[in-house]
């Protein structure tokens, strides 16, 4: 069920099986903007899989005037400082034409007040250090980076090699 928002013609909601396509094309869309292209393993089954048969994650789609025009993709996470869990925002992404509409906002705010209806303490999510409109955007609703943190990763190999240490 669409929810409308303070901008006319502008809704949120959540995401359904049918659009998987869209939500592939966003990301798409988004890795483009990011020169990451080559990175994009999702295909509409993986999608379908783990957002609508394993609920590994889930989505919203954002509608201007009947079109979409970007959605958000974010899960659970946990803090044990908070004993809570929290919502991590793994995408945000918004059409390049439609930008500076105020829909950003609108997103974060429906994603903030998902996270309080749920009882959770955070809302966190990531930020490329060379994207500066973003980052502007972010500290300028509160938001705060983690300077003090740095992100590791494994995946591929080094993700394999490590499960394999452990054995059987």
């Amino acid at each position: 069920m669409p929810v409308d928002t303070k901008i006319e013609g502008f809704k949120i909601r959540l995401a359904e099986e049918k659009d998987v396509p869209v939500i592939l094309y966003f990301i798409k869309e988004l890795a483009a903007y990011e020169n990451l292209q080559n990175e994009v393993n999702a295909t509409e089954e993986i999608l379908r899989d783990s957002l609508f048969v394993r609920k590994m994650a889930e989505a919203i789609i954002c509608d201007y005037k009947g079109e979409p025009v970007g959605f958000a993709l974010y899960f659970y996470n946990f803090s044990t400082f908070l004993g809570k869990p929290g919502i991590y925002l793994e995408d945000l992404f918004i059409k390049p034409e439609m930008r500076g509409k105020g829909f950003g906002k609108i997103i974060l705010s429906f994603l903030a007040k998902l996270t309080v209806e749920r009882n959770c303490g955070r809302l966190e999510w990531w930020c490329l250090d060379w994207n500066e409109p973003s980052l502007k955007f972010y500290r300028h609703i509160g938001a705060k980076s983690m300077d003090a943190f740095t992100v590791f990763r494994l995946d591929d190999t080094a993700l394999t090699d490590l499960a394999d240490e452990f054995g059987e």
